[in-house]
């Protein structure tokens, strides 16, 4: 029995509008979330992470006595609540007008981007766009190549995406180690359908050199029947021109700079 993590996860559920709300946000089976809420489960480490992520909660926190957790939940959001009215704080004003327009680019894709860390290779990462209270918030995870006899490993990235003018703009942090922010500006879709976005991506590279690099990215949207599992398996290193990728897709991920172009550009797709 998992009683303080039931009766806390209970407390989180209640600021939302309903138990199957939560369940549609989360894309978590509603009976299998009913056994989470009754404290006969506790959830393993994906669906875990996943919560903790919706929720803005740390996993340490869920499991914390629940008279200790609930003073810690009220506190927060009496912290929130005392932006005096009429005048909200400039980044939950543009929080609140850059979620404007999201609502058709939520769902998961594969981003595609010439590795920083290991020139010549292609990384395919997985990214989680989903709405959060007024915003948008997203998960990026990177899989990285096990060690012989090893199993793969992960870089988690959570961020903030928001429409600009036209532009989308994403910012996030890496979770696990803390030591990196990356920012992606990409081109909206024109199409009735969300397909693919191009644009570019400011990172660092994840080695001893931690280069500043800017690279061309592609993002490509994933059926909504692939599981994440499925998903994350096809996440990693690739070889630089593979031949089982698009050769449009290939093309738009080229790190090159036309004659006449004065700055490194993102490009359309």
């Amino acid at each position: 029995m998992h009683d303080d993590f039931a009766a806390n996860l209970r407390l989180l559920c209640s600021y939302y509008p309903s138990i199957a709300d939560v369940c549609r946000r989360l894309s978590i089976n509603r009976a299998q979330f009913n056994r989470y809420l009754s404290g006969r489960y506790r959830p393993r480490n994906v669906a875990l992470r996943q919560i903790c992520t919706f929720f803005g909660v740390k996993e340490d926190e869920l499991a914390m006595p629940h008279e200790t957790f609930q003073t810690l939940v009220q506190a927060g959001r009496k912290a929130a609540e005392q932006v005096p009215a009429g005048e909200p704080a400039w980044p939950a004003a543009l929080w609140t007008r850059g979620s404007e327009g999201m609502e058709r680019y939520l769902g998961r894709y594969f981003e595609y981007y010439r590795s920083m860390a290991q020139p010549g290779k292609l990384l395919r990462t997985l990214v989680c766009l989903e709405s959060r209270g007024d915003g948008i918030v997203y998960q990026r995870t990177e899989r990285l190549q096990p060690r012989p006899g090893g199993r793969p490993c992960h870089n988690r990235y959570e961020g903030v995406a928001l429409k600009l003018a036209e532009r989308i703009f994403l910012i996030d942090h890496e979770t696990i180690n803390g030591h990196e922010l990356t920012q992606t500006i990409l081109f909206p879709s024109f199409q009735s359908r969300v397909s693919r976005l191009s644009g570019l991506k400011l990172g660092v590279a994840d080695n001893s050199e931690r280069m500043p690099c800017c690279v061309r990215v592609v993002y490509e949207r994933l059926d909504a029947q692939m599981t994440l599992r499925q998903a994350l398996s096809q996440c990693g290193l690739l070889a630089a021109e593979d031949p089982a990728l698009d050769p449009q897709l290939l093309e738009a991920v080229h790190n090159d700079i036309s004659p006449g172009e004065h700055h490194f550009r993102a490009r359309f797709l």
